[in-house]
């Protein structure tokens, strides 16, 4: 398979779980918020000098190169690794950053405002995470133990879910009436003992039933 097929082939499969496209890298700190949200995740790969659309609009690759080393070694806490790769298609280059999957997680982005955020990978989007995923990644960092009380509070939750697709951490504390830590932790504990998950989107997180 030839250099450009190979590429064109990743084009085509578009903007996904593990591939985001940038047209160029003008703000390293935009760019270590899709690194700290793949390194989260699943690992994936960014493909520098291409379009939305998928067009190829090419790079300095020297400069963009620069500005991703910033982005995984300023910007990410903590520093995030990564592989690069050339690509080059009708006179143009398009440079490849491969991030896998962290043993670090989680890794923050050091925003503008001084706060420390990491970002998780939610098909083509790039959204951050909230305090109750950090504290499970943190569980699984110190290989902390969880498990299932079967508590009043959690008997809330359980049997909310059995007839409703998703809760909000608002909805919870509020039908167990708990206080908000009481509601967190326990929301850590059963998203450790997967139990239940955690989708992020646009609006906010919802806790859903594990499938």
């Amino acid at each position: 398979m030839s250099v450009v097929t190979h590429l064109r082939k990743l084009i085509l499969e578009g903007e996904h779980l593990k591939q985001d496209f940038k047209f160029a890298v003008n703000d390293s700190r935009k760019i270590a918020r899709s690194l700290s949200a793949f390194a989260n995740t699943e690992g994936g790969r960014l493909l520098i000098g291409v379009k939305d659309n998928g067009s190829i609009a090419g790079v300095k690759t020297d400069e963009e190169y620069f500005m991703v080393q910033a982005a995984a070694d300023f910007y990410c806490e903590p520093p995030i690794w990564f592989d690069t790769k050339q690509w080059n298609a009708e006179g143009k280059t398009v440079l490849e950053i491969s991030i896998p999957k962290s043993r670090e997680m989680p890794h923050f982005v050091k925003e503008k405002n001084g706060e420390r955020v990491p970002y998780i990978r939610v098909a083509d989007e790039n959204l951050p995470a909230n305090s109750v995923q950090i504290k499970v990644w943190e569980r699984a960092k110190k290989l902390q133990a969880s498990w299932f009380e079967n508590s009043k509070h959690e008997k809330v939750i359980l049997d909310y879910l059995q007839s409703n697709e998703r809760i909000t951490f608002e909805q919870f504390y509020l039908k167990a009436h708990i206080s908000q830590q009481l509601a967190e932790e326990t929301l850590v504990n059963l998203v450790a003992c997967n139990i239940l998950t955690i989708e992020f989107t646009q609006k906010g997180a919802y806790y859903r039933l594990w499938k």
